[in-house]
């Protein structure tokens, strides 16, 4: 079970709900993930306007979890402005605190995303800070008493998959909440490899929006995550250097 904070999830896929080329297959998609958590953009959102086109129309959010996001903000005040107006729609105490700091790569604001998370913290919120794959600043948001980590990849919409495994094992390995490797993720093997890694689980959108056939992908990220979790769990054999045989040859004569 993957637990944030008072929350139990079976599913280990959070699955962002833009870029999808239209309602109904972001409805297929959805519901073959299997997901329990959906993530999105507050500010896509015209959450005080009933009249307006909402993009959570075709799914039964009830059945789900909703994890809003402040993309979008780049300071602390704005983040954390964008994170009450989230609640105060009724959609969750939960949120995914994204402070982005450079417009070019879309990289998290270290500085801000400590801002922002202890203040929301202060509020009440479940936080969970969108971060770079920096090791020392994942140790500080959960010290902060954050109920997540959620170390990028690779760049955000990017597909180049996890270009820096050490560090993300490094975070894995020391800390006590949830680890979900968010962004850059492009294939089921990136998928697969963060949680062979350790990963608690995966947050992805583009992977599976912008895919040829976005429902199949979404199956596909599915069963890399539920296989990748299980491969940590079961214990990968130690790489060597030279071949070992699979077979016993003790006790074999040669005529």
């Amino acid at each position: 079970m993957l637990k944030i904070g008072p929350y139990s999830f079976k599913s280990r896929l959070l699955l962002g709900t833009g870029k999808y080329p239209d309602f109904d297959v972001q409805k297929a998609a959805v519901e073959e993930s299997q997901t329990e958590i959906l993530t999105f953009a507050v500010r896509r959102m015209n959450i005080f306007e009933a009249s307006q086109p909402n993009f959570l129309e075709k799914l039964e959010v009830e059945k789900y979890t909703l994890l809003p996001n402040t993309a979008g903000a780049k300071t602390a005040e704005e983040a954390v402005r964008i994170a009450k107006l989230a609640r105060a729609s009724g959609l969750c105490d939960m949120i995914k605190v994204e402070v982005i700091g450079c417009q070019k790569t879309l990289l998290p604001d270290p500085v801000e995303t400590l801002k922002a998370s202890e203040e929301l913290l202060k509020e009440g919120f479940i936080v969970l800070p969108y971060t770079s794959d920096d090791v020392l600043l994942a140790k500080r948001l959960e010290e902060l008493g954050c109920h997540a980590i959620m170390p990028g990849a690779s760049p955000i919409g990017s597909g180049q998959g996890i270009l820096n495994p050490l560090n993300l094992r490094f975070i894995i390995e020391q800390s006590d909440v949830p680890v979900i490797v968010d962004a850059g993720i492009g294939t089921p093997s990136d998928a697969a490899i963060a949680m062979e890694l350790g990963a608690d689980g995966v947050l992805l959108n583009t992977a599976v929006s912008g895919a040829g056939d976005p429902v199949k992908m979404a199956i596909a990220m599915k069963l890399a995550i539920e296989a990748g979790r299980l491969g940590f769990e079961a214990g990968r054999i130690p790489k060597k250097t030279y071949a070992t045989a699979s077979s016993p040859t003790e006790g074999l004569s040669v005529g």
